[in-house]
């Protein structure tokens, strides 16, 4: 028996991973307690998700509803499965700017001490297993805010000339800038990652993404941008832009484009690899022209309000280059671009996603 043990499965990323291993033809084993119901309220529960991959998986998935900061929980999960499990997939996390500064502590023992449990598990019980790290871009801080970024009508933009007008890189620095709290435990958690496998000889992948996105999103204000736009113009909610005056720009990459790049990382690991992963020059798009694009595929106008004063330590303009895991890995290819993502986006909650009576 060959087991993907996934943290986080009812989420976006988690929940793609479940299909996309179990189509590999591995035994999934998910943990997920469901805390993003607990950090953004009930619209935000993954149980729906859960129930789905239940029904459509039947016995080759595993649920286990355990917090990662469990530690005797956790462990007994991984001793009963011990080298049977050939990767694990870590996406659990809390995920949000604006919720780690109500509660640092919950986001550091959730961001940091839940990934330390599942490194030292895996070390203890199935250490051939690749551990599969979703990280962030937020471990730069807001140092790519100090890019020469030119406005334009719609977005900012970086000069064609400069070195990371195709992405930013790896290269850059995550020191002597503002992270947010948020920030902070996940560069904790990247770091550890890139750790167990220097220090243990371990196979570890720290993917840092961008906007991370899908239909399986269960979107919210504080988390799932591209998810909650659509949701925002078709139940005709008040969409609050955060500063920037709207021209913040990012990359989005679908989520199954990003299981695609694990697997690949499964099938010939490395050791303390670290990744950007994210839409790219294929894959990117501004406030502003998001809103156009919403409001083309849907034919109703955003609702928005503007506030002057953007989050802390938010990014002006992050494009990142996905040009070292390409070089790596040159069977991945990216399929889907910010139009197809949110029209699927729309078709997927056309049914579900409709103005409250």
């Amino acid at each position: 028996m060959s087991v993907a043990l996934v943290t986080g499965s009812g989420g976006l990323i988690g929940s793609e991973a479940v299909r996309h291993f179990a189509g590999l033809g591995l035994d999934v084993v998910g943990i997920d307690n469901d805390m993003r119901q607990e950090f953004f309220g009930a619209e935000a529960s993954t149980a729906w998700n859960v129930r789905r991959l239940t029904d459509e998986l039947g016995s080759a998935y595993s649920h286990h509803s355990i917090d990662i900061r469990d530690r005797a929980a956790l462990g007994k999960l991984f001793a009963q499965y011990g080298r049977d499990i050939a990767v694990v997939i870590h996406t659990a996390a809390q995920p949000s700017h604006d919720w780690a500064v109500r509660d640092p502590f919950t986001d550091f023992d959730v961001n940091a001490g839940g990934t330390l449990n599942v490194l030292q598990n895996v070390r203890e019980h199935c250490i051939e297993a690749p551990v599969i790290h979703c990280s962030t871009n937020k471990v730069y801080g807001d140092r790519p805010n100090g890019l020469p970024l030119v406005e334009l009508e719609t977005r900012y933009e970086l000069p064609e000339d400069h070195p990371y007008y195709q992405g930013i890189r790896e290269d850059m620095s995550i020191d002597s800038c503002l992270h947010s709290v948020f920030g902070a435990s996940k560069v904790a958690a990247d770091v550890m990652v890139q750790e167990y496998g220097r220090y243990f000889g371990m196979k570890t992948a720290c993917f840092r993404g961008g906007t991370l996105t899908g239909p399986a999103h269960s979107a919210t204000e504080l988390h799932g941008f591209l998810g909650y736009v659509m949701r925002a113009n078709m139940e005709r909610r008040k969409y609050r832009i955060y500063g920037y005056k709207g021209k913040q720009v990012r990359d989005a990459i679908h989520s199954s484009d990003v299981v695609a790049a694990f697997e690949a990382f499964f099938r010939n690991p490395r050791s303390a690899a670290v990744y950007n992963l994210g839409g790219g020059r294929h894959s990117n798009i501004s406030m502003h022209e998001v809103f156009a694009l919403a409001e083309e595929i849907t034919g109703k106008e955003m609702i928005s309000e503007y506030d002057e004063t953007n989050r802390i330590g938010d990014h002006k303009w992050w494009i990142g280059s996905n040009e070292a895991f390409q070089a790596d890995y040159p069977e991945w290819k990216q399929v889907y671009d910010v139009p197809m993502i949110l029209r699927e986006i729309y078709e997927a909650n056309v049914d579900k996603w409709v103005p409250k009576a």
